[in-house]
């Protein structure tokens, strides 16, 4: 089976997509001083172009692992969490705190994605 490597480069791929399953991680990246919220809206945003490079779609992720700084923004994530997905959705999903690679991160997700039939 072929491992479809998206943007690879020294360090990481922007995605890895083996046997019809999609991996990648979605950090803030346009605003940094943004709030928990606004780094979830980047994070979505980046998600669902990356997405849509394996075509899929957020209805088809699988599972996440989401990284947080600070359990007080929990409620604030499970707000924007539970308008991005469509009802009947949600996929499996564990919330871990986590020190992240750049203290202005207030988030970092894992996803894992049933990538669409372009990637056997």
């Amino acid at each position: 089976m072929t491992i479809h490597r998206i943007n690879p480069c020294k360090r990481w791929s922007d995605i890895t997509v083996f046997n019809g399953t999609a991996y990648f991680v979605e950090v803030p990246e346009s605003d940094l001083s943004a709030d928990i919220q606004g780094q979830l809206a980047q994070i979505f945003d980046q998600a669902e172009a990356a997405l849509a490079k394996i075509d899929s779609d957020k209805s088809r992720i699988l599972s996440a692992t989401i990284y947080i700084t600070d359990f007080a923004n929990v409620a604030a994530l499970n707000e924007v969490w539970d308008a991005w997905f469509p009802e009947g959705t949600a996929p499996s999903r564990a919330c871990v705190k986590a020190e992240l690679a750049n203290p202005d991160y207030l988030v970092e997700i894992a996803f894992t994605v049933a990538a669409g039939s372009k990637f056997p």
